[in-house]
């Protein structure tokens, strides 16, 4: 036998007496952990009861609205010295968002806010639907109900704070980020594990494609 090239039937390599202690690994290593890289990308991504619990109201989605404040941000507000105000958005926001409209859902921002960082955002992102200073968001959400001719069944939306509860009662899926209030994480259909602006859109974004049984197709574009 030559040791340290060959492995048993449980794919375990040997190693001789005395040589524990192996300067390089041998081909029967090698082997192993190739085989093992390979096992661990083949391995489907383990999901929650509660992702699953959620699949049929997500599979209807073919809109989806959030807040920005809280959602697509962590909710900081920086003023800064000439009376403007910045944002920070998350990167894996984004990409979830471009795969999801490549995947033929559409999505809208709706914010009491009025900013120009959220103009750039969801002009860099191509959002088709934007509004801002919206005072009562369930008017804006008739309007593009009009619009689009879906029904609500048809539609998502994601907030975190009481602003958003009457919308979140009205919506197919309703969906909060891990830091929403109280009220709000009680009231929706999916609270994500992400934290608004750490990664909380990808999350929904991920979930609704999965939902469509597209997650895998659109994650092969990649690989």
């Amino acid at each position: 036998m030559q040791w340290g090239n060959m492995s048993d039937s449980n794919g375990f390599c040997p190693v001789p007496p005395g040589d524990q202690q192996q300067r390089y690994p041998s081909d029967c290593e090698l082997t192993q952990g190739l085989l093992e890289r390979t096992r661990k990308k083949n391995r489907p991504v383990m999901r929650s009861d509660e992702w699953k619990s959620v699949l049929l109201r997500a599979k209807e989605v073919k809109l989806l609205l959030l807040d920005v404040d809280g959602v697509l941000t962590d909710g900081t507000i920086i003023y800064t010295h000439d009376g403007g105000e910045s944002k920070g958005f998350n990167t894996q926001d984004g990409l979830g968002l471009r795969i999801l409209q490549d995947a033929g859902v559409e999505v809208g921002l709706i914010t009491a806010r009025t900013s120009e960082a959220v103009t750039r955002r969801a002009r860099d992102l191509k959002l088709k639907y934007v509004f801002q200073g919206t005072g009562n968001k369930n008017d804006v959400y008739e309007e593009i109900l009009a619009q689009s001719g879906l029904r609500p069944l048809q539609t998502a939306y994601m907030g975190d704070d009481w602003l958003d509860l009457q919308l979140l009662a009205r919506v197919g899926f309703a969906a909060a980020p891990a830091n929403a209030v109280p009220e709000v994480r009680q009231r929706v259909h999916y609270v994500t594990t992400k934290s608004g602006g750490h990664g909380a859109v990808r999350e929904i974004c991920d979930l609704i494609l999965d939902a469509r049984g597209e997650l895998a197709g659109m994650f092969r574009r990649y690989t």
